[in-house]
């Protein structure tokens, strides 16, 4: 891969991004001055970004999966088309401003540093990378090549996770000890996103016509191909994907993690696992994270409930029953209720004092509104006329990392004692080659950051 070097790439974007809250003096690789913007992963969750970018110019298009990539590579029939995002990085990267990424999580550091070591911006899906040390080199790398970053769980753009944010800082809550969340999830089948092989490991099958089956595995341990894994279901191997717990902590915890300043957990252990194969998530978990008195914050507990169980409801919550996804933060005064994303965010109380609250006692917003959704937010920020994204990699990285912790326990079904400063696992032998996870040869990047 061709790089430009550090000195080089700061001359000329130090003025973008140094300090700066609002950006100025975007410069395009496009003469109209529109951002230039590559798509990797066109198909699936790639939709939500190529259709955000209809003002911009999208130069250049990379999947793995013709077929899967088609209604994309026909919305935009003069973007050079790909299949490496290394390649078309190579080829096309002075062409290009910022990248947007929709790939399985085994290939979202790779593609993102990929783009960055050539100075550009990128918005990545989440969850964020694939682990901790992923995660680590990200925010360093953002930093390294000054780049504008955003991670895509929609909910930090909304006025909900804002209002419980506001509302923890007002003290409306009092402190806050326990949170509690669940989502009904995973649900299993063809047309979901998990799917159980008929055997494990899977049986090897004919590659699909126009699927690059050696590209989608990229940096993961080669293996035959089994339609369980595409185009979707390859969350639920945890060589690829994250679990649900890793894919949906990024939007159902994260009010409580901005709001309570939460940071990395000390411990986090497995209270149920109903089972699975090596390698595979379970059916339904109960993950308890343990948070560390930050300032004078006190320590909090936070449960994770999947597959469907739910926390017991409690009388004073004045609920029928709960839905099948959400979270709630116990205060000392009030309760905050979310559903699976903190978009609706409200104080547990009676219908007639929750709208007199609204009515007459909500505090005024302080922290400042994001319109349009996170793509438009980093659409703006890398052309200079919006702030810097909420969810940029200073944020999301650490959002992500919480969750992935989280992830190792769920996966191995254990008690996980975690050093944050020094990303190891205190308590088990052998967990730094998940931490750090090894990679095939030709995909291994970051190095040069650290």
């Amino acid at each position: 891969m061709n790089t430009i070097s550090r000195r080089n790439f700061l001359r000329t974007t130090s003025a973008i991004t140094a300090g700066a809250v609002i950006i100025p003096n975007f410069i395009s690789c496009s003469p109209s001055g529109k951002i230039n913007i590559a798509i990797v992963g066109v198909g699936g969750r790639g939709k939500a970004q190529w259709e955000t970018c209809t003002m911009e110019n999208v130069v250049a298009m990379c999947d793995v999966d013709d077929d899967r990539a088609a209604e994309g590579f026909a919305a935009y029939p003069k973007a050079k088309r790909y299949k490496d995002y290394r390649k078309m990085m190579d080829e096309m990267g002075s062409q290009i401003d910022a990248v947007m990424i929709s790939t399985p999580d085994h290939h979202h550091f790779a593609a993102a540093m990929t783009a960055m070591q050539l100075g550009k911006h990128v918005y990545v899906e989440k969850p964020l990378a694939h682990n901790i040390w992923q995660l680590r080199t990200l925010q360093k790398a953002a930093h390294y090549y000054n780049v504008i970053t955003q991670m895509g769980n929609q909910g930090h753009a909304t006025d909900g996770i804002r209002r419980v944010k506001e509302w923890v800082d007002a003290g409306i809550t009092g402190n806050v000890k326990e949170v509690f969340a669940w989502f009904d999830g995973p649900e299993f089948g063809p047309t979901k996103y998990f799917q159980k092989p008929d055997q494990f490991p899977p049986a090897a099958e004919a590659i699909p016509d126009g699927l690059d089956w050696d590209l989608w595995l990229g940096p993961a341990a080669n293996r035959p191909y089994n339609h369980v894994y595409v185009p979707k279901t390859w969350r639920g191997f945890y060589d690829f994907g994250n679990g649900e717990l890793g894919d949906w902590a990024c939007h159902t915890l994260d009010a409580p993690f901005w709001s309570l300043d939460l940071g990395m957990p000390n411990v986090v252990e497995t209270e149920f696992h109903s089972g699975a194969p090596e390698g595979f998530l379970p059916d339904q978990s109960i993950i308890r994270f343990e948070f560390p008195q930050r300032g004078n914050k006190p320590p909090v507990i936070l449960k994770w409930h999947e597959g469907g169980l739910k926390p017991e409801n409690r009388p004073e919550w004045n609920l029928p029953e709960l839905a099948g996804s959400g979270m709630i933060m116990v205060g000392e005064k009030h309760n905050i209720i979310t559903g699976g994303r903190p978009n609706d965010a409200k104080l547990m109380m009676p219908k007639e004092e929750w709208d007199n609250w609204v009515a007459n006692e909500m505090p005024a917003p302080t922290i400042p509104r994001v319109a349009d959704g996170p793509q438009k937010e980093f659409l703006d920020a890398v052309k200079g006329v919006g702030p810097l994204p909420g969810s940029n990699f200073d944020y999301s990285t650490r959002l992500t990392e919480m969750a992935a912790v989280g992830v190792l326990s769920q996966r191995f079904n254990t008690r996980i004692e975690y050093d944050a400063e020094n990303m190891k696992v205190t308590n088990h032998e052998g967990m730094e080659n998940y931490i750090k996870e090894p990679v095939r040869e030709g995909w291994s990047y970051g190095e040069e950051v650290w």
